[in-house]
């Protein structure tokens, strides 16, 4: 009979238990991370991409990704977890046709299996299903009535996100949007639309990195991202600052595989 580290048997259900507590401490974690948008030096882009990982991860969902809405209104990509959700989610916004545009237009949060989906949205959802995806959910970034933007989570099979999963994701995407209301109500409303601005300059200079690198080290985009993002955490930079040295060649393209300490 198997025994636990501390000399006692191992009941039924311990490890449902341990992973219980394990996603309770993740969660707890990430809600920290949201509500820590008062820095001098706070990123909007790496705090959106930190919200898709953490929601990739405790709600089991395949990829996440999350847009704001501009100054006029529109949806704009601003992170995703990874290639593939980027890259669907352009054809999302460019055929007007999805889960996140529907979350942000009625502000509640949804989600489709495979069938419906395509009944919903007949051109998107094939694209989605080519790329891996099934099951289909988005959640509005809100705070009461005020709409920022929307995250979308999808699963490559088609099991649906639980009750308690949709609350989750609705309070991560909630303590988000509080986050950023909060953090750019320190500032004057005129400059909301800079910080977005900047966030879309920032993303534009960090797809020109990761070009750069892919073709360079002939790595994937998604690789590409991730050297970027463990050099910025590293040295304790921007990404966005990291991702424009990358392409002013301020930063050796090399430099990005060394692991800290000198090794690659």
């Amino acid at each position: 009979m198997s025994e636990t580290g501390s000399g006692t048997a191992a009941q039924p259900g311990d490890s449902g238990q341990v992973l219980r507590r394990g996603r309770e401490a993740a969660l707890a974690q990430t809600f920290v991370r949201l509500a820590d948008t008062l820095a001098s030096d706070f990123d909007i882009v790496d705090f959106l991409h930190s919200l898709s990982a953490d929601s990739v991860e405790i709600l089991g969902a395949e990829a996440a990704g999350v847009m704001l809405a501009d100054a006029r209104g529109g949806l704009r990509l601003i992170a995703s977890s990874d290639e593939r959700m980027r890259l669907l989610e352009l054809f999302e916004l460019q055929g007007a046709q999805g889960p996140c545009l529907d979350a942000f237009s009625t502000g509640r949060p949804l989600q489709a299996n495979a069938a419906d989906s395509r009944t919903r949205w007949p051109d998107f959802a094939p694209r989605a299903s080519d790329s891996g995806f099934q099951r289909m959910c988005a959640v509005p970034l809100r705070v009461r009535a005020d709409v920022i933007g929307a995250m979308n989570l999808f699963r490559a099979s088609d099991e649906p996100f639980t009750a308690d999963e949709m609350d989750i994701a609705q309070a991560m995407a909630e303590m988000a949007a509080i986050g950023l209301i909060q953090e750019r109500a320190l500032r004057e409303r005129s400059l909301l639309t800079e910080q977005l601005q900047a966030a879309l300059n920032s993303r534009v200079i960090i797809e020109q990195a990761k070009g750069m690198l892919a073709e360079y080290l002939k790595i994937t985009m998604g690789d590409a991202f991730q050297l970027l993002r463990n050099y910025a955490r590293n040295h304790n930079r921007k990404l966005s600052d990291v991702a424009r040295d990358v392409v002013d060649r301020k930063i050796p393209n090399a430099a990005l595989t060394l692991r800290p300490g000198g090794q690659s």
